[in-house]
């Protein structure tokens, strides 16, 4: 406040101050970019450095062109004899054998023949491919390394899990029962139930009990009643007797 007085009778008087605050804007930009010419934005562009595609390595992504190969005659019978096997047969059991030798295969064999059941062994790459394009395409991850199958006509899973048994190098990975896909520990759970011929006759039984429990009780109410009846009847006439009884006594 005093040093703007101060000013005022300064000025007032014809002085002036040596040093004066004096508030300036912003300076404009008057440095702007010039804008090339043309020919030389059409020489950058031409003369501009393209780095070259690198190349994909071999394998990275899949083919776009898949090469169909036509099967030969050996293997076109094998797929017919594996679809017959599976059309035929109740029981395909898929075991991989594991350093077994050609003697002990051979005395397995023996076992499981006695029983009906065959021994069979395709190409991995076979199988898969016959499996691809059938019902039983989730059997195909269990063809890995050294696998043979274990066929029979009807289920025989009970004599099967007895005879590889004696055979620790054989190992059971699963199979197909009765067109229904098991595990090795479903066979077994299978292998546990009751035979067929012990479940009819559980079942017949069981009909047989309920047909003859409903005929005594569909004969038990004719019989009660006529029982019932016959009783009354008895009771009516030895009432009656009774009743004439007295009356004869009084004509007496």
């Amino acid at each position: 406040m005093t040093a703007t007085l101060c000013a005022t009778l300064l000025r007032n008087q014809g002085w002036l101050p040596l040093i004066q605050s004096v508030r300036h804007g912003s300076k404009a930009v008057t440095r702007h970019k010039r804008p090339l010419h043309i020919l030389k934005q059409k020489l950058l562009a031409v003369t501009q450095y393209i780095p070259p595609v690198r190349p994909v390595p071999p394998g990275a992504y899949p083919s776009k062109n898949k090469h169909v190969q036509e099967d030969n005659g050996f293997t076109l019978l094998l797929k017919k004899d594996l679809k017959k096997v599976f059309e035929e047969c109740k029981m395909i059991a898929v075991v991989q054998k594991n350093g077994s030798s050609a003697e002990e295969m051979l005395v397995l064999k023996h076992r499981l023949f006695k029983h009906g059941i065959i021994v069979k062994s395709f190409p991995n790459q076979v199988t898969r491919s016959f499996l691809s394009d059938s019902v039983y395409c989730n059997m195909a991850p269990l063809f890995i390394g050294p696998t043979v199958l274990f066929v029979s006509k009807e289920p025989k899973v009970k004599e099967m899990l007895s005879a590889l048994k004696a055979s620790p190098q054989m190992t059971l990975l699963g199979g197909c029962i009765d067109n229904t896909l098991l595990s090795a520990q479903g066979i077994v759970g299978y292998s546990k139930l009751p035979s067929v011929t012990v479940i009819q006759g559980e079942l017949v039984s069981g009909l047989t009990m309920l047909t003859s429990r409903t005929a005594s009780m569909l004969q038990r109410h004719p019989a009660h009643l006529s029982a019932l009846l016959q009783q009354y009847i008895k009771q009516q006439s030895l009432g009656d007797g009774v009743e004439a009884a007295p009356k004869a006594e009084e004509a007496t």
